[in-house]
């Protein structure tokens, strides 16, 4: 793609469901998106069109650039891969550590749970046998929320605010590594737990000691087969 959508594409990229990138537009809006390699058309029915990765970027770049508010709801304390939250209206998995943290209760379950059958869906409808029980395309350009989507759809406790990761919690991080988040938490068994759920949603996990402190964590890659 060497131009940028137009201002109507943006418009209907801007408006894709922000977990499954389903798409709503005429045809022509988005048999063109298509074109540009920004959404692809399922090819079962009722032959849906989702945003592809490319899409998803240029859907996540907007809210953070084009809105003051956005900014101001990701600071610089956020694990990389998460997503904005707050004013723009985008669902962000808890990745633990976060200085600014969405208020609990009963609104929240449904948020985490709505997303987690929502990612679910596009998995159905993006992995090319239709499997629901290993991460999709969308997961593997946004590690550290898909596993946090996991885990706290799950029930697991992020840690709260702060950077010195000694209170109990689970928190996700990026890796240098390519297809790799690292989990860490420092209550063993919930360790291990965290580690059966992450296998359960389709992620590969094995437990490692870091050389200098000793402390136990997870490293965790989507599955591929």
């Amino acid at each position: 793609m060497t131009r940028p959508p137009t201002a109507a594409q943006r418009r209907v990229i801007d408006a894709a469901d922000p977990v499954t990138g389903r798409l709503r537009g005429t045809e022509f809006q988005l048999a063109a998106l298509v074109k540009r390699g920004l959404a692809f058309r399922h090819p079962r029915p009722p032959h849906d069109h989702f945003l592809t990765p490319t899409g998803h970027r240029i859907r996540e770049e907007a809210q953070h650039t084009d809105t003051p508010a956005a900014a101001e709801a990701a600071p610089a304390s956020t694990a990389p891969g998460a997503t904005a939250s707050g004013a723009t209206g985008v669902f962000a998995a808890r990745v633990g550590g976060e200085e600014e943290i969405p208020a609990a209760g009963p609104a929240r379950t449904r948020e985490v749970h709505s997303a987690w059958q929502g990612l679910l869906e596009l998995r159905r409808m993006t992995n090319r046998d239709g499997a629901m029980d290993r991460p999709c395309g969308w997961e593997r350009t946004h590690l550290v929320q898909a596993a946090a989507l996991a885990l706290e759809a799950a029930g697991h406790r992020p840690a709260d605010g702060g950077g010195s990761g000694s209170g109990g919690g689970y928190r996700v991080r990026a890796t240098p590594q390519p297809e790799a988040v690292a989990v860490r938490e420092p209550d063993g068994d919930a360790l291990r737990a965290c580690a059966a759920t992450l296998e359960k949603a389709g992620w590969q996990v094995g437990e490692h000691t870091e050389p200098r402190t000793g402390a136990r964590y997870l490293l965790a890659s989507p599955r591929r087969t």
